[in-house]
């Protein structure tokens, strides 16, 4: 990704989540997914996304979301890079979920070269043993849930998704460190509540090791266009993506089946 666009991206992104962190409409809403690693815990991956948890109405939260970044976000963009900007309810098929709900904004410079951005703000109910936390950045305190929900609900989203992310095996290998001791039983638990049965979660990484080739490919896009320049190198001198899926393979497999 063009140098400029990421610095301006992920400057969006953070007056994003310091808006929803100040304001009325973001009381409650706890940051979450990859972005959280990358604002709070400084990851070497970039994400797209920001992602949230809401323990209410996902239809209500995302209509005041949008309301207030209508009201406040477009103009202090607008005033911050000179883009314009449109905001949407998530228009996709697979973003129609009674699960999760987004938000979608593009931004542009009309008559330019200026690449759109596009950032998708997610509002979901992810499940946490944990009570949720508070971190702080420059004075802002950000509501989350605690680091093993967040690293160990990775897993339950590879295990849940019909369509699963490489971003989400990356995270996994970056912050494995996260996982307790007892994260199996945790995780067993977690399955157990989305009705995902100790043999399918078998059978879901049988599938997942018979398409390796896949999910290489995958993790090889994910570091080159994700990941900041020094740690991608260093990832593909210590084996790139092949070495990123084994390692990744081998935490599930102890994770789910063991």
């Amino acid at each position: 990704m063009e140098g400029k666009k990421i610095t301006v991206l992920e400057e969006i992104q953070q007056m994003i989540v310091r808006m929803l962190a100040t304001n009325p409409a973001g009381r409650n809403l706890f940051l979450i997914g990859g972005f959280r690693y990358r604002f709070l815990d400084g990851s070497v991956r970039r994400s797209m996304d920001i992602d949230y948890h809401w323990e209410e109405d996902l239809v209500e939260k995302q209509e005041e979301i949008i309301a207030l970044f209508k009201r406040k976000l477009l103009p202090n963009v607008k005033r911050r890079f000179n883009l314009d900007g449109d905001i949407f309810p998530g228009r996709r098929i697979e973003d129609q979920s009674e699960q999760v709900k987004i938000v979608e904004l593009v931004f542009y410079r009309i008559g330019s070269k200026f690449a759109r951005i596009e950032i998708s703000v997610d509002i979901t109910v992810a499940d946490s043993l944990d009570p949720p936390e508070v971190r702080t950045a420059e004075g802002v305190i950000y509501p989350t849930l605690s680091d093993a929900d967040l690293i160990e609900n990775k897993v339950i989203a590879i295990m849940n998704r019909i369509f699963i992310q490489a971003r989400d095996m990356l995270d996994i290998f970056l912050f494995q460190s996260s996982f307790l001791p007892e994260s199996p039983r945790r995780i067993k638990e977690k399955l157990k509540h989305l009705s995902i049965k100790p043999e399918s979660a078998k059978q879901k990484l049988e599938k997942i090791e018979g398409n390796r080739v896949i999910y290489v490919n995958a993790l090889k896009k994910i570091i080159e266009e994700q990941v900041e320049s020094p740690a991608a190198e260093n990832l593909r001198s210590a084996g790139g993506a092949p070495f990123v899926f084994d390692q990744v393979l081998k935490i599930l497999k102890r994770l789910v089946i063991d």
